[in-house]
C-alpha cells in the first residue's frame, strides 16, 4: 500500500511546472586574443574555456572571437560584420564581456580614431538593449611586446586606454584592466602580441575576479 500511495503521490506531480536553474549565459566578445589565436590546443585553453571551468556548471561561457577584428566600422574587419555578432546577440547573453581594440591600433584602422567612442558605445548599447538585458563588460586592450602586424603597444596604452575610460562613463559599463593584468609578462607572449595558454588564464582568473561576484541570479524556466 505504502508503495502504491508513493506512486499516486508521484502521478499527483505530472504537469506541474518544475522550476529548474538555467546557467547565466556569458558571451566572449572579441578578437583574436578572445578566439585564442596561437594556443595550443585551443577550445581548451582559450580564455574562455578556462573562464567556463573556473564557473562551473552555474555558467555556459561561449567564445565569440574572430581573428584580426576591430571594433571601428570602418575598419578592415570590423566586427560588426562578422556572423560571430550575430550569434553573439543570439545568444541572448546574460553577461557580455567585450575586448576590441588591439586590431584597431593599426595605422590603417586607427586613422578612424575619432569614430572609436561613437562605435564602443554603440555596440554596448546593442547588447544592453536585448531582452534578456546583459550585464556588459569592457576590457582594456592587453599589452604588445612591443607590437607586430602594425600593432603598437604604444598607441593601445596612451589611446585606446584612455578612449575606453570614456566609453566606459557613456555606456555606463564597468571596465576590466586586462593591460595591468598581463603587463610584465612578455614571456607569456611568445609572438609579441598574442598570449599563450598560461596569459590566457591570467585574463580568465582577472575576468572572473571581476564578474563573478556581481552575476546575475541563475533565469528559471
Amino acid at each position: 500500500m505504502a508503495a502504491i500511495g508513493l506512486f499516486i503521490g508521484l502521478l499527483c506531480t505530472v504537469g506541474q511546472p518544475i522550476l529548474v536553474a538555467e546557467p547565466t549565459r556569458i558571451a566572449c566578445v572579441g578578437d583574436s586574443i578572445t578566439f585564442g589565436a596561437a594556443i595550443k590546443d585551443r577550445t581548451a585553453n582559450c580564455y574562455p574555456a578556462q573562464l567556463g571551468r573556473m564557473l562551473g556548471e552555474g555558467a555556459e561561457v561561449r567564445n565569440f572571437g574572430v581573428n584580426g577584428a576591430t571594433l571601428l566600422r570602418k575598419g578592415d574587419k570590423p566586427y560588426w560584420r562578422q556572423g560571430a555578432y550575430r550569434n553573439a546577440l543570439g545568444f541572448k547573453p546574460n553577461v557580455v564581456v567585450i575586448k576590441l581594440g588591439t586590431n584597431d591600433s593599426k595605422p590603417q584602422n586607427w586613422k578612424h580614431k575619432a569614430e572609436y567612442v561613437a562605435d564602443y558605445v554603440a555596440l554596448v548599447r546593442s547588447f544592453q538593449k536585448l531582452e534578456s538585458k546583459p550585464m556588459v563588460w569592457v576590457c582594456y586592450p592587453a599589452p604588445a611586446y612591443p607590437g607586430r602586424w602594425g600593432i603598437t603597444d604604444k598607441v593601445m596604452k596612451e589611446e585606446v586606454v584612455p578612449l575606453i575610460d570614456k566609453v566606459s562613463k557613456e555606456a555606463g559599463v564597468r571596465i576590466i584592466d586586462l593591460y595591468a593584468a598581463l603587463s610584465n609578462k612578455k614571456a607569456m607572449f611568445p609572438d609579441r602580441v598574442h598570449p599563450n595558454a598560461a596569459g590566457a588564464k591570467v585574463m580568465a582568473t582577472t575576468i572572473h575576479g571581476a564578474i563573478g561576484k556581481s552575476l546575475p541570479k541563475a533565469a528559471k524556466k
